[in-house]
């Protein structure tokens, strides 16, 4: 593809160095988890099972009120994947996400004067949904890409990550055709996974060319500029104000965790010590540890966090060898960043760099 001459990222040059949203505070709306429970209903699984230990109940997916967190999104995914009799289960949940399902989100999108300023507003307010993904748009003269990165789950090797992804290629789709019609389709696929056994799923639903086992995730299609059908400038306006507030919230709420996750995303190798983070943040350590822990977190989870994602991007789009990602990650040698490794992965350096880089 040619070099694309306009980008909108959410945070940061590389996915490694985003934000994290919270992954404790309930302040999403609950629509992605009511899609996957309604499919796994269909195959005769009880939505009390799967939404066991989740403190959710089914009548709750309904309101307006219920809010969620990526730690209950995170449990339902895991309990789909293990209960489901359907190895495709994300790519049909996905289908479930029409444009309306998103709220006053959706309803902007499908307000917007033209497809530009529909992408634009996509990109700058998607994380008001509480997305499987982040995602970044770029353009040349005559096709759209959309790259996107789970946000919870790094590991192409894992599950739960083709999971996300799946969720959220299939919903795209869904959610653009309802905006653009019924004719709007992908133009190819590029997947950082190995393909699943259920691999000929992806042919029936996209109907274009997918290739595994790729260096990240994206989309492509045709570019079209022109005038949403939908376009309503007042309807557009409302809803725009009220993701924009939104999004405040969000980036208010994303607690202690988030401030210490970009203070060590902006140092790799040279990571500060929780002393110096609370003097950083005028807070005493005792009282940082204690925001933590009420949390549900530590520094040394969130240290290793942030090494685990920036590892797994090193592994995946560079070169480096592990002598030189164990310098950008702080270890003093490759043998203790190879432990840790196999400690958060269940891989071996080399190992998962094969897994993720096989055709």
């Amino acid at each position: 593809m040619a070099v694309m001459d306009k980008q909108h990222r959410l945070a940061g040059e590389d996915s490694a160095h985003k934000s994290l949203p919270s992954f404790e505070q309930r302040i999403y709306s609950p629509h992605t988890i009511a899609a996957v429970v309604t499919e796994l209903e269909e195959q005769g699984i009880a939505p009390g099972e799967l939404l066991e230990d989740t403190g959710l109940t089914a009548p709750q997916l309904s309101r307006h009120t219920t809010k969620i967190s990526y730690r209950q999104l995170d449990q339902i995914i895991r309990s789909a994947i293990r209960l489901s009799n359907d190895p495709a289960v994300a790519l049909r949940a996905g289908q479930r996400m029409h444009v309306t399902a998103y709220g006053m989100y959706g309803y902007a999108l499908l307000s917007s004067a033209t497809h530009v300023e529909a992408r634009d507003f996509a990109a700058r307010y998607i994380r008001v949904v509480g997305p499987f993904c982040d995602f970044t748009v770029s353009t040349d003269e005559a096709t759209v890409a959309v790259a996107f990165d789970p946000l919870h789950w790094p590991d192409p090797t894992d599950n739960v990550h083709r999971f996300a992804v799946e969720f959220a290629l299939s919903a795209h789709l869904t959610a653009t055709k309802d905006r653009v019609g019924s004719h709007f389709a992908f133009s190819r696929v590029l997947l950082d996974y190995a393909p699943p056994v259920y691999a000929d799923m992806y042919d029936r639903i996209f109907e274009c060319p997918i290739l595994f086992g790729q260096s990240g995730c994206r989309y492509e299609h045709l570019r079209d500029d022109g005038v949403v059908q939908l376009a309503d400038p007042r309807t557009h306006a409302m809803a725009r104000e009220m993701c924009e507030q939104l999004l405040d919230e969000v980036n208010r709420t994303g607690g202690i965790a988030a401030d210490i996750r970009r203070i060590l995303i902006e140092q790799p190798g040279r990571y500060p010590s929780l002393e110096a983070i609370a003097e950083k943040l005028e807070m005493y350590p005792r009282a940082l540890r204690r925001k933590l822990e009420a949390e549900g977190t530590s520094y040394r989870d969130l240290l290793a966090e942030v090494r685990m994602r920036l590892a797994i991007e090193y592994l995946r789009k560079t070169q480096m060898t592990n002598e030189e990602i164990a310098g950008r990650l702080g270890y003093s040698d490759a043998a203790n960043f190879r432990h840790a490794f196999i400690r958060w992965t269940g891989k071996s350096p080399s190992d998962f760099r094969s897994a993720t880089r096989a055709p």
